[in-house]
C-alpha cells in the first residue's frame, strides 16, 4: 500500500507507525471497496510471511484476535527480521536475523513467502535481489513525508505487469513478476 509519492507508513491506523511525527495514520481507509476487498482476499492466501520487527510488533497485538479476517494468519510461519526480538508468544513465529536468513528460508523448499509492510525489510530485500514479484497497490493520494517504499539502493532490476486492478475509489493494485535485467535503448530509434 502506498501512496502516490511512495509513502508506505501507516496505512491502517492513526495509531500504527506516527514516528518520525507521521501524521496521516490510516489513510487507506476511505479508499475501502469491494473490488479491493476481493483482491486483498486473493493476497490473503496462506502463504508464510515475512516482517519486520516494527510490523511484526503491530501486527502480534492485532492478528491472533482477529484471525477470522485472515483465516490461516495464525498458522502460517511469520518469520521476523529482528535483531532485538528473539521470542514471542504468537504460535508459529520464527526470529531471524539477516538477509543470509532470508536467502536460506527464500531458497528452501517451503511455502511462498509474502512480505506486508516492513519498509526496511522490502529495502533490503530489493538491495539483494530477493524479490520475484511486487503486489503494489498506488492510493490517489500524496502525503508528502513518511516511510518510503523505494530509497537509495534497489538494485536495477525489470519487472512484468501479470494482472492489474481499478477500483471504484481510484486504487490501482498492480502485481508485477521478475523479468530480468533492464534494457535501455534510444526512443525513436
Amino acid at each position: 500500500m502506498i501512496s502516490l509519492d511512495g509513502v508506505m507508513q501507516g496505512p491502517g491506523a492513526p495509531e500504527e507507525d506516527p514516528s518520525g511525527g507521521f501524521k496521516y495514520g490510516g489513510w487507506v481507509a476511505p479508499y475501502g471497496d469491494e473490488v479491493g476487498r476481493k483482491v486483498f482476499e486473493k493476497l490473503m492466501k496462506p502463504a508464510d510471511i515475512l516482517l519486520g520487527r516494527k510490523t511484526f510488533d503491530i501486527w502480534e497485538s492485532y492478528w491472533p484476535h482477529h484471525a477470522d479476517a485472515w483465516p490461516g494468519i495464525n498458522d502460517v510461519t511469520k518469520y521476523v527480521l529482528s535483531r532485538t526480538r528473539n521470542k514471542s508468544n504468537w504460535k508459529n513465529s520464527v526470529f531471524i536475523n539477516s538477509v543470509a536468513d532470508i536467502e536460506k528460508e527464500k531458497n528452501s523448499s517451503g511455502r511462498d513467502i509474502q512480505v506486508w509492510g516492513s519498509s526496511e525489510v522490502i529495502q533490503s530485500l530489493l538491495k539483494n535481489d530477493l524479490v520475484d514479484e511486487l503486489w503494489l497497490m498506488f492510493y490517489p493520494l500524496t502525503l508528502g513525508k513518511g516511510k518510503k517504499l523505494f530509497t537509495d539502493g534497489a538494485i536495477p532490476a525489470a519487472f512484468t505487469l501479470v494482472e492489474h486492478t481499478i477500483t471504484p475509489t481510484g486504487v490501482i493494485l498492480a502485481h508485477y513478476k521478475r523479468a530480468g535485467e533492464v534494457k535501455t535503448g534510444t526512443v525513436g530509434a
